[in-house]
């Protein structure tokens, strides 16, 4: 029944907001010949794989990639092709994909428990299709509390870069920000990096300089195609396991095409055999895990899922980076820009701006910018309160508001590390419809402080003279900031915003999200170091569901990282350190 009213929810926002979606023409031809459609998988009798990857998202591409160098492997994506979709690969269509609830969209809309809109990626290359493209490393610590191999991890990172990764050409807004950072005291200038360095930087973007989009599909490329094989709209509907021996071992995926026939995928059998490997994502992996009979014993016996093995902290941890923004009008139209620089302050806050926006002949008809609901990023609507008559009020009041008011840029703050945490259940046996997640925004004092500080680290920079030459924000206390802001993005006006307490609901009431949630299969509780799930065989998990922090300001090049270090680490632990690819 949630279910049922959430996905309602959602089609009311999209009926309502007047959109015109263009997600191009369905299943474009790939321009790999490895890659084919899930209905084409035959059960070939003794036909088996010495590893299955269940995911072609940010870990799952250069995981498969690098395995397949030395052995027989299947990725399973339950989304479609990027390639041939405007919508993912033009920068100025960045929008269209998140405000797409279509079954076949990459992206899948859910809304947490807190009443935040949230998005999870359904396409070949993951988040790494539909996100803002920003690319930086993780931190030395980050890379010293995960327990990696320092040298292998600085090998990992460049083979990522090389082949998807560029420096971008800096946008007016964003080097107003950065300039503005500096004088407001985030400094030094540590210039063009992908280190995750305290002051002001310019990261890297999966951006070229023509605003088309490279992904982690890309990364496919570098495998062996005679031993790679990728499925797209397989939906996997749990694992396999064989529970006759000493503990539960691994032998086989059960997925469905995109007609809806089952199919079952078979892991090679013998001494020293494969994986099945997880790396769907920090909702999808805890999900399956769930749908597979791990996990808690009394919740999965609730929905009548056999218990292969109990573990408590399934799903538990949950995580995501809160964000608040402030909206800037300026003088003119700015130019569109993503996230480009970041401030990375000691308080655990980052900085980070977007601006302007672009739309193509086929985009949507309205587009408010890249923190408007129409991509997916309505909140604090609580759960009851979601209504017909709150998504039409909701509606009118953005459609009255004047397209002027959009002329600007958002500058942005979120929370490094949050310490408030919740958990992922299942609403029913069903793959395809999201579980349940909360991820308890600002329930610990301490990220409430760390927005107060971003804000008040906002407000700085609004009044230094490099945004002042794009804004005029002087002619805009405060105050009247944080109200626009509020319109823009939420429809609800915040009471007497020039004191802190005042901020402390600002941060409350307008959280959003920038899609960095992570958790729900923790090393130490659900995995071991080197990302076994604990208590059975043949199984692993990577991917961000892994992780206690997000790493560095942005994911993405991390979990590419780690999908191209793991991949390594396993060649050589079957075949030697010689078997480096």
């Amino acid at each position: 029944m949630a279910s049922i009213k959430q996905g309602l929810f959602l089609m009311i926002l999209l009926l309502l907001s007047i959109f015109r979606s263009s997600q191009g023409k369905g299943f474009t031809k790939p321009r790999y010949p490895y890659i084919k459609k899930a209905s084409s998988f035959s059960s070939v009798p003794g036909e088996a794989y010495d590893y299955i990857i269940v995911g072609g998202g940010t870990a799952g591409c250069p995981l498969a990639a690098t395995l397949s160098h030395k052995f027989k492997v299947l990725l399973l994506e339950r989304g479609g092709s990027p390639y041939g979709n405007r919508n993912i690969s033009r920068l100025q269509n960045f929008h269209i994909s998140l405000a797409d609830t279509s079954p076949s969209s990459p992206s899948q809309a859910f809304i947490s428990t807190d009443g935040v809109i949230n998005a999870r990626a359904r396409v070949l290359g993951g988040g790494t299709c539909i996100n803002a493209g920003f690319y930086t490393r993780a931190s030395p610590s980050y890379v010293n509390a995960a327990s990696w191999d320092g040298q292998l991890v600085n090998e990992s990172y460049p083979w990522v870069e090389k082949r998807i990764v560029y420096w971008p050409n800096v946008a007016p807004w964003q080097a107003a920000l950065r300039d503005g950072l500096l004088e407001a005291g985030v400094s030094p200038f540590n210039g063009y990096t992908f280190d995750h360095i305290y002051g002001t930087k310019v990261g890297g973007t999966i951006f070229d300089r023509r605003g088309f989009r490279h992904t982690a599909a890309d990364l496919l490329a570098a495998g062996n195609p005679n031993n790679l094989r990728v499925l797209l709209r397989a939906s996997v509907q749990k694992i396999v396991f064989d529970t006759q021996g000493r503990r539960p071992k691994a032998v086989a995926v059960q997925f469905k095409d995109e007609n809806g026939r089952q199919h079952q995928a078979v892991l090679e059998e013998g001494a020293g055999g494969g994986d099945v490997i997880l790396s769907a994502g920090a909702i999808g992996s805890p999900q399956l895990l769930l749908l597979s009979g791990i996990g808690p014993k009394h919740d999965l016996e609730k929905l009548r899922i056999p218990v292969v093995l109990h573990n408590q902290h399934v799903g538990k941890g949950m995580s995501d980076n809160p964000m608040n923004s402030i909206f800037i009008p300026t003088k003119k139209p700015v130019r569109q820009s993503l996230i480009q620089t970041v401030g990375i302050t000691k308080m655990g806050t980052f900085i980070e701006a977007s601006s302007g926006f672009s739309q193509s002949s086929d985009s949507i008809q309205c587009h408010h910018g890249i923190l408007s609901a129409e991509i997916g990023q309505l909140s604090a609507i609580p759960p009851a309160q979601r209504s017909l008559e709150a998504a039409q009020k909701y509606a009118r009041n953005k459609q009255n508001l004047p397209r002027e008011a959009f002329r600007g840029g958002f500058i942005l703050e979120k929370i490094d590390g949050p310490l408030s945490t919740g958990e992922l259940s299942l609403l029913n046996t069903d793959v395809d419809c999201s579980p349940a997640v909360t991820f308890n925004y600002f329930s610990h004092p301490y990220d409430l402080k760390r927005c107060v500080h971003g804000i008040r680290t906002i407000e700085k920079i609004v009044r230094t003279k490099h945004i002042a030459k794009l804004s005029g924000a002087d002619e805009y206390p405060m105050e009247v900031l944080l109200n626009m802001s509020v319109k823009a993005n939420l429809n609800l006006v915040p009471k007497h915003t020039n004191d802190t307490a005042s901020i402390q609901q600002f941060c409350r009431d307008t959280v959003i999200t920038i899609w960095h949630y992570h958790g729900g299969c923790h090393v130490g509780k659900v995995v071991d170091n080197d990302y076994r799930v604990m208590g059975v065989a043949g199984l692993r998990v990577i991917d961000g569901s892994t992780f206690v922090n997000s790493p560095g300001t942005n994911p993405q090049a991390t979990v590419m990282m780690m999908g191209r270090y793991m991949g390594v680490k396993i060649l050589r632990e079957r075949l030697g350190r010689a078997a480096a690819v």
